[in-house]
């Protein structure tokens, strides 16, 4: 006979172990299962291997610190339970006014003919500006009006297309200085963007910015109550959020060493499937750094994964599409547990 409280005993110690895990745990063994899944896949197809080549591996992360960064901006305001639709396209235009700065006076028809070979400082500072200011617009908006953030951020993304496209009248802008590549140059777009993330995982974490950003999107109406300025902060969210679409803005014109109209273009959902991916709950009020870190390395390894057996490109949207939707389901099902 099965003694109960020896079963009762062992139970509570498989869940205080289970408790004692880091809480991304879940998400790193998705990680690790599909990075093992492409080096079995490489043996057979291909007969090379995935996981032990520098080279791709770094690659692969060089080419999601973009998506990094504006999923760090995106995943604050996910955790406010609000959405940004707007990033790629505050990019992309964040990119245009940084470059217009940037340009070399070799080129005759710069954009600014009188303000060529400017110090980097201020090309930098522009884009990271251009970008604050579009995100205070958004929430600012969304504070003021009530009005969804779905519908704000999507008429900024039109909007900030639009802008983009009116600033130059549709032409790229090219010729910039050799200082100004530095930002897109060897690791510098990966220790940007781990940077970035060691920045917000203290302020979320450990000071009042972060606790009213997760109180704010666990329930608004408490933290209203509790004498949260809820309307300023949120505006500051969002403008610290454009901040961070203008800082990505800076390193990918600086790696491209160009900018145009449509730089970004779509950008913004890459970085919101990483969030969700990560564990952030769309219904507000959970999420993690790390995790916004780990969802983007999911998609970068499913990116590269793809790209390195030769399967079509137009699979990887199909699996990320269904990565979303499990992620929406599982945080779903884990808010009714809680209801409940």
């Amino acid at each position: 006979m099965i003694n109960s409280s020896s079963t009762l005993g062992s139970a509570e110690t498989q869940k205080s172990l289970l408790q004692r895990l880091p809480k991304d745990t879940g998400i790193l063994l998705v990680l690790v299962g599909i990075a093992a899944i492409f080096e079995v896949l490489g043996w057979f197809v291909v007969e090379q291997t995935f996981i032990f080549n520098g080279q791709r591996l770094f690659i692969m992360i060089l080419q999601m610190a973009i998506i990094g960064i504006l999923a760090i901006g995106v995943g604050q305001i996910i955790i406010m339970a609000g959405i940004d639709l707007s990033g790629g396209s505050i990019l992309g235009f964040a990119g245009i006014v940084a470059a217009s700065l940037a340009q070399s006076s070799e080129y005759a028809r710069a954009v600014y003919p009188a303000l060529t070979d400017l110090p980097i400082i201020f090309p930098v500072l522009a884009g990271i500006a251009v970008g604050a200011l579009l995100g205070f617009v958004n929430g600012s908006v969304i504070a003021i009006t009530a009005i969804p953030p779905f519908i704000a951020t999507l008429g900024m993304l039109v909007a900030a297309r639009g802008l983009a496209r009116w600033y130059t009248s549709g032409k790229q802008v090219s010729f910039l200085t050799e200082d100004f590549a530095i930002f897109g140059s060897g690791a510098w777009p990966v220790i940007t963007f781990l940077i970035v993330a060691g920045v917000f995982h203290v302020l979320l974490k450990y000071t009042v910015y972060g606790r009213r950003t997760y109180a704010i999107g666990s329930n608004e109406d408490a933290a209203r109550v509790a004498g949260i300025a809820v309307k300023r902060h949120k505006i500051l969210v969002y403008t610290m959020a454009g901040a961070l679409y203008g800082i990505a803005s800076i390193v990918q014109t600086s790696r491209a060493m160009t900018a145009q109209s449509g730089t970004g273009l779509m950008l913004e959902l890459d970085a919101i499937s990483a969030v969700v991916i990560g564990g952030t709950s769309l219904f507000g009020g959970r999420g993690r750094i790390m995790g916004t870190i780990i969802g983007v390395l999911i998609l970068g390894t499913l990116t590269s994964g793809f790209t390195f057996l030769g399967i079509d490109v137009y699979y990887i949207n199909i699996v990320k599409g269904v990565l979303i939707v499990a992620a929406v389901v599982a945080d779903t099902y884990r808010q009714k547990r809680v209801a409940a």
